[in-house]
C-alpha cells in the first residue's frame, strides 16, 4: 500500500504519464488534457476546498495507529490522490478504453491505500472522486470547445 499511495503522490504516476502521452502524436491531447485537469483538481481540490474545510486526518485523531507512511501536513477533504487518479482515469477512459481501463485499476487501487495507510476518511475518497469525476468528464467539452474557437478563427483569417 505505501508504494501504491507513494505512485499518486503529487500526481506524479499521472503526470509521467501524461508527458508520455504527449510524445506520441495521437494522444497528445490526451496528455494535455489530463495535466489540464489535474491542475484544475489541484486549484480547486488542494488549495480552495482542504482549506475551507479543514478537516482534521484521521491519523491527527487518533495518534495511536502505528504509520507505515509519514503524516501528511495538509488538510484531509478532499483527497488530492483520489481526485488527480479520477481525474486522469476518466480522460484516459474517454480516450481509449486500453489506456483508460488500467488507470481505472490503477485509480481504485491509489484510493483504497490512502483509507488502508489511515490518512483518509471514506467521504474524504468520495469527495476527491465525485470532484474528480466533475473535472474528468468537463476537460473534454472545453477543450472541444477551445479546438473549435481556434479553426473557426483561423478560418476567419484565412
Amino acid at each position: 500500500m505505501p508504494v501504491l499511495t507513494h505512485a499518486g503522490s503529487a500526481g506524479i504516476i499521472w503526470i509521467l504519464w501524461a508527458f508520455i502521452l504527449i510524445f506520441i502524436k495521437k494522444y497528445r491531447a490526451c496528455g494535455i488534457k489530463m495535466l489540464a485537469g489535474m491542475l484544475t483538481g489541484l486549484i480547486i481540490g488542494n488549495l480552495i476546498l482542504k482549506n475551507l474545510v479543514a478537516r482534521d486526518r484521521p491519523c491527527w485523531i487518533d495518534t495511536e495507529i502505528l504509520m507505515l507512511i509519514s503524516i501528511p501536513e495538509d488538510y484531509s477533504f478532499p483527497s488530492g490522490h483520489t481526485l488527480a487518479s479520477t481525474t486522469s482515469a476518466v480522460i484516459l477512459m474517454q480516450e481509449d478504453k486500453k489506456l483508460g481501463i488500467p488507470a481505472v485499476i490503477l485509480a481504485i487501487l491509489i484510493a483504497f491505500s490512502r483509507m488502508y495507510l489511515f490518512v483518509h476518511f471514506p467521504t474524504d475518497i468520495l469527495g476527491g472522486l465525485i470532484l474528480g469525476l466533475v473535472i474528468g468528464f468537463s476537460v473534454t467539452p472545453v477543450w472541444n470547445r477551445i479546438a473549435e474557437y481556434i479553426k473557426n478563427k483561423k478560418a476567419l483569417s484565412s
